[in-house]
């Protein structure tokens, strides 16, 4: 250990004395040749004021430079501290861009019946009513009270039917898209069918999308607005129903508005078209650019696995699936991930508390950067104004009722109408931008320099120029000249001995 100390004690004495030989090639400067080269740069620098204050030989004079070149460092410096405090609040700027063009691409529009289920198949199965409001938590929280009849009866068939799909019953047994549901659909002129919608679940069970992105080959787009996509729905309430007793008491279809390249959501933001009435949908089109953090709440670095798009809908559904699958071995089939399908009895057991567990931590959050889900880039969507009309008249009454071979009551009570059509052939753009960049704070504090002190960069290299040369002269009188002043010490006991001989004498 000590032989180690004492190599790098070694060590380090020779570092400083390589350092003190290279120093002591260029002796110091004597005090005239500093103040020969202090006067040089002050009449040289082409930082305005300091010359006049040097050059000058009236005193009055330079002190009314002195008081002029720091009022302007201090000018400058209270702009230049203001400027950098104002950039790093990290300001933004919104901008609206309406884009005109000859041909807009349609949205995707997902279609579900208010009444959810087929009335042969729940007239002898009660219980799905009840099941189903438990499938479908993890797409949003339905609170069933703990002692309800419907909720022990649920838990009871869960645990008696372990190999019970209700997936598999929902698309069987619930709405269906066929001739006899949707009477005649139109867009943009052209007759579709079922077979231009794509099925989808949702918390309304089987819902279909006309125009999205897997059950078209190329984007649906019109030339012409208040032209678009028109349908007549029949609703069916002898074939279909649902529970009063859980809040489904209207009779229509509800349909969502998104992009193509998203999942449809419809907590809160279905739209209803009632039974008897025609809707009509005028939409336009809007997209939203965010700016990534710290300047927006976005974040462009996450991708989703199972969405080819971000969406905070669909970052979500990921989000429950990642936990739900990780404390239960397996994934919900409403929400997306590969993995065992869960069963009933996982969902009772495993699946809800979990999803509480979610609610509660807050594991699961949308909004700011630094949540589960933060707000998307870039969004589009597609505010509507729906107006609404008695459907039909009574003269389209006749004739819907021969030509459909069914009674008025009927058509009253089971037909809907919708059209949804462009306002306009243009899209608004609002962007969020920086307020001030980095060449744009660059060049504004470039222009305080050189207003108050006539300074640039080239300034500013001359200075540090400057102080690294006094610095380095400091370096040199540091390990040259004081070593050498405590080097020297009087001898003070051969000192004191001599006295003490010349006394003896």
């Amino acid at each position: 250990m000590e032989q180690t100390e004492k190599s790098k004690v070694y060590a380090e004495n020779g570092l400083l004395e390589k350092i003190k030989l290279c120093l002591s090639k260029k002796p110091p400067l004597s005090p005239t040749e500093r103040k020969k080269f202090d006067h040089d740069f002050a009449i040289s620098t082409s930082f305005h004021g300091i010359h006049n204050i040097v050059q000058n030989r009236s005193k009055i004079r330079k002190v009314l430079w002195l008081v002029v070149v720091l009022g302007s460092v201090s000018l400058v410096t209270w702009q230049i501290y203001s400027r950098l405090l104002n950039y790093f609040t990290w300001p933004t700027t919104t901008s609206i861009e309406v884009q005109y063009v000859e041909k807009m691409e349609f949205p995707a529009v997902t279609f579900c019946n208010l009444n959810r289920f087929q009335t042969d198949a729940v007239a002898k199965f009660g219980v799905i009513f009840f099941l189903w409001h438990i499938v479908s938590e993890v797409l949003h929280l339905r609170k069933i009270t703990a002692n309800s009849t419907g909720s022990t009866e649920a838990t009871d068939f869960a645990a008696s039917h372990q190999n019970f799909s209700i997936a598999e019953f929902i698309r069987n047994k619930g709405f269906y898209l066929d001739n006899s549901t949707l009477l005649d659909c139109d867009f943009f002129g052209k007759p579709c069918s079922p077979k231009d919608f794509g099925h989808v679940f949702t918390e309304y069970g089987n819902c279909f999308t006309f125009n999205h992105g897997e059950t078209i080959q190329a984007k649906r787009k019109v030339s012409v607005s208040g032209r678009g996509l028109s349908l007549l729905f029949s609703v069916n309430q002898e074939t279909f129903t649902d529970n009063p007793a859980l809040g489904f008491v209207d009779a229509g279809i509800i349909f969502a508005i998104h992009s193509p390249k998203t999942v449809p959501q419809f907590d809160g933001l279905g739209l209803l078209s009632p039974v008897g009435m025609h809707t009509r949908v005028t939409i336009r089109q809007v997209k939203t650019v965010h700016q990534e953090y710290p300047w927006g709440e976005c974040n462009p670095n996450i991708k989703l696995q199972n969405f080819s798009n971000y969406s905070t809908s669909g970052c979500l559904k990921e989000c429950k699936a990642q936990h739900i699958k990780k404390q239960c071995g397996c994934v919900p089939f409403l929400l997306p991930g590969n993995g065992i399908e869960c069963d009933l009895q996982k969902y009772f057991n495993c699946v809800s508390p979990v999803l509480d567990h979610i609610e509660l931590k807050e594991l699961c959050t949308v909004g700011t950067h630094n949540s589960s889900c933060p707000v998307s880039c870039e969004e589009t969507e597609y505010p509507a104004t729906i107006s609404y009309s008695s459907f039909p008249s009574q003269k389209a009454l006749k004739y819907l009722s021969k030509k459909l071979n069914q009674s008025r009551k009927y058509i009253r009570e089971n037909l809907v109408k919708i059209e949804i059509n462009y306002s306009d052939l243009n899209y608004k753009i609002t962007q969020q931008q920086k307020a001030v960049s980095v060449p744009e704070l660059l060049a504004d504090l470039g222009g305080q320099l050189g207003l108050f002190c006539g300074a640039s960069l080239i300034t500013i290299i001359e200075i540090i120029e400057y102080l690294f040369t006094n610095f380095y002269w400091i370096c040199i009188f540091f390990l040259l000249k004081i070593p050498e002043m405590t080097q020297w010490t009087p001898p003070p006991q051969n000192h004191l001995g001599n006295k003490n001989r010349i006394e003896e004498c």
